[in-house]
């Protein structure tokens, strides 16, 4: 499924480094206290071309995009926020990369036999849904159509350039104010749709870890509206 890194040159040798290095995901996830649900979420980056690569080799970062949703705001779980296609674990599913995969043709209709996986990352707590998400990390082999299915859940689905989210232009702390207390984590606008919470928190953790991510200001606060 994953070969040696050692092997390969490029952003997908980038990505399968990172995820041997486990320190780079100790990010401040808020705990959850009592039990949580299983769920998974699909990381798939993609040729912005849409065209496979001849060779791993002449695909670097910014020649990526990855795949985001927004969120139907009806919903009562993270209504209108900008998401990994994924979901909560079904009983019929055999493991995460399952519920990703599943979750992901139900959300946007791609064609999960164009996608290779390359790892699942360590499980994240979700708390404001009360979930152990676990972030599977895949590449395109064959990029399919995609499109909000079902617009009760997805309202939008689109493929972001990697090159726009590690522009530092982008890049900005969201604060969010609960219960006395200011939440504070990663967060990019990307003309004018802003990526969040959970999501820019695992794109913040895994640029870091494959050695993308340039120099940016944690300093420039904005507040988030939920």
């Amino acid at each position: 499924m994953s070969q040696n890194p050692d092997t390969l040159h490029g952003a997908r040798a980038e990505l399968l480094a990172a995820t041997q290095r486990r320190e780079s995901w100790s990010r401040p996830f808020p705990p959850i206290v009592g039990d949580a649900h299983p769920a998974s979420v699909l990381v798939l980056f993609g040729r912005l071309d849409s065209i496979p690569a001849q060779t791993d080799e002449v695909t670097v970062a910014a020649d990526l995009d990855v795949l985001l949703q927004r969120r139907a705001a009806t919903l009562s779980s993270h209504p209108g926020q900008v998401s990994f296609p994924g979901g909560r674990r079904e009983e019929q599913d055999a493991h995460a990369v399952a519920t990703a995969l599943r979750e992901a043709e139900e959300e946007t209709g791609l064609d999960p036999a164009g996608v290779e996986i390359l790892a699942t990352l360590p499980e994240l707590p979700l708390a404001a849904s009360n979930h152990v998400v676990t972030p599977v990390l895949a590449w395109w082999r064959s990029p399919s159509r995609v499109a909000a299915v079902d617009h009760a859940e997805t309202v939008d689905v689109f493929r972001v350039p990697v090159a726009q989210l590690l522009d530092p232009a982008t890049r900005f702390t969201s604060t969010i104010h609960r219960l006395g207390r200011t939440w504070r984590g990663p967060a990019f606008d990307i003309d004018g749709t802003i990526v969040w919470g959970f999501t820019a928190m695992v794109l913040d953790a895994l640029f870091d870890a494959a050695g993308w991510t340039r120099e940016w200001d944690p300093s420039i606060e904005r507040p988030v509206e939920l």
